[in-house]
């Protein structure tokens, strides 16, 4: 089977480009460029440990509060394999295979820039496990997001060393028995290399990058669904006008509001004589609540973009200016602040969303009460309200932020830490639990929509609707809610949904 081939280069990636490599299986190769560039940081750190009589951090000094250590000549070898060996300290869940990927893809990445001074074959060797779809295992828990990710990525990469577990074609075990199987070598670190390893952000970045693009999905998903729900609780159009837009230009709520007329457009619904006046604030305040969302995803994903193009181990090298600096790139701040911020926006994108679930069951505006023709002998739609509400309760927990707090470690060496992996893991839960509520939202909108007949919504959700109901019925009498619930989200994963144009 022929695979398209993705370079790397020292060149910024792009969003497209990592869910291009990601939903079709592309592999990875060092570009000759890149090839170069590690070549020639890894020549100069060479020399320079050759000529230089003063220590250099973590090359030949201990590490953390242990700087002030030199290290022989001799044991620089071992000290960066020891460095991975005691680092490897994440316990936990195991993080999702998906993530796992983006982590090799994004470090690989960042070595390739050539500020790493790492071996050619260590980072071949990366580019292999992902090639091969050899994925470590690497656990949720256990890194400050301080000096970068140091716990996960030890355990990304004990691998290279034949150590750890991996997945490889469906079963988990040992890394020594697939790389023996493949006639593999276990890689002699050299030094620096540890550290450069190590020291690194991916774990956060990769949580975010991989949020970022479901969430991409998702905030024009809950557009669609929103609109979906207004129509089918007889809703109003004018809240969705350009003039109201115009006079207060928030970029992300003008955006909202044009999706909704552009899904809305030749709705039957709306050319219907309305007998109210006014909607209650989660259907008339869509435009201002997602598009704040939207404004903020936008920022957040402008953070990620910058860091997934970064260099951020620790200590860099420049071979062209002749120095080697211990810096603080590793530090994960920025990525901390914008993923409790995602957190929050999600949150919010899910709490309005089961507010107009609530509307949808509550018997108002010509509705059956619980979506159902006999209540009281059927609950209907009753119960997945709960679960909404349930889990934006949760929501509301995990989005309490993970930056405001710090721990000192590493003997005080280390006294302000980020708290940024913390804030990744809590931020993915926070957008898969969003996708759940607005399944459900989505569940109860179908299902009210069809009281509505023989009235149609607009052509784009009546093709829209069409789809859904090839998956989850119409529900005459008490059904088992849950396979429903679940198959929406089902439906929302699977279903490739042209991003809105509401520019046409």
């Amino acid at each position: 089977m022929n695979h398209k081939i993705f370079q790397i280069t020292p060149q910024n990636i792009t969003y497209s480009d990592i869910q291009h490599i990601l939903e079709n299986n592309i592999l990875l190769q060092l570009s000759e460029e890149s090839m170069r560039l590690i070549e020639k940081s890894k020549k100069y750190l060479d020399q320079k440990l050759e000529e230089s009589e003063k220590p250099l951090y973590g090359i030949s000094t201990g590490f953390g509060a242990l700087c002030d250590i030199e290290i022989s000549k001799a044991e620089l070898s071992k000290l960066q394999e020891n460095l991975i060996l005691s680092h490897a300290c994440n316990v936990g869940p195991e993080v999702p295979s998906d993530v796992v990927k983006l982590m090799l893809l994004l470090k690989a990445h960042a070595l390739a820039k050539g500020n790493s001074a790492v071996q050619l074959k260590t980072v071949e060797r990366i580019i292999d496990l992902f090639n091969h779809n050899i994925l470590p295992v690497v656990c949720e828990q256990g890194s400050l997001g301080a000096s970068g990710d140091l716990a996960p990525l030890a355990m990304l990469f004990l691998p290279l060393l034949g150590m750890g577990e991996v997945y490889y074609k469906g079963k988990k075990t040992e890394a020594k028995k697939v790389l023996g199987q493949l006639g593999w070598k276990p890689i002699k670190l050299e030094a620096k290399e540890g550290l450069a390893l190590l020291n690194g952000t991916q774990f956060m970045a990769a949580h975010g990058v991989y949020s970022l693009l479901k969430t991409f999905r998702i905030i024009d998903q809950a557009d669609m669904i929103g609109a979906l729900s207004l129509d089918a609780f007889d809703g109003l159009i004018e809240p969705f006008s350009e003039n109201i837009q115009k006079i207060r230009p928030h970029k992300g709520q003008a955006k909202t509001a044009a999706n909704f007329r552009f899904i809305l457009k030749d709705s039957e619904m709306q050319a219907r004589n309305k007998k109210h006046i006014q909607d209650p604030y989660s259907f008339r305040c869509m435009p201002q609540v997602h598009g704040a969302v939207r404004d903020a995803l936008n920022y957040v994903a402008g953070v990620f973009e910058t860091e997934m193009n970064s260099v951020t181990d620790n200590p860099t090298v420049f071979p062209d200016e002749d120095e080697i600096i211990s810096g603080g790139n590793f530090h994960g701040e920025p990525l901390a602040l914008a993923l409790d911020f995602l957190a929050m926006a999600m949150s919010e994108l899910g709490s309005i969303s089961e507010r107009r679930t609530y509307r949808l069951i509550s018997g108002e505006r010509g509705l059956p009460e619980f979506l159902v023709a006999n209540p009281g002998l059927n609950s209907g739609f009753m119960i997945p309200q709960y679960a909404a509400a349930s889990i934006v309760s949760q929501n509301k927990q995990l989005s309490t932020p993970a930056s405001v707090d710090s721990i000192p470690s590493s003997n005080e060496q280390e006294d302000h830490v980020s708290m940024g992996a913390n804030a990744a893991t809590k931020g993915l839960k926070v957008v898969l639990n969003t996708e759940k509520i607005l399944a459900v939202e989505l569940y109860n909108a179908a299902q009210a929509m069809d009281f509505r007949r023989p009235v149609k919504t607009s052509p784009f959700l009546e093709k829209f609707l069409k789809e859904y109901r090839k998956t989850v019925a119409f529900v005459n009498h008490d059904v088992v809610m849950y396979e429903g619930m679940n198959k929406s989200v089902e439906f929302l994963n699977r279903t490739k949904f042209n991003k809105l144009d509401s520019t046409n």
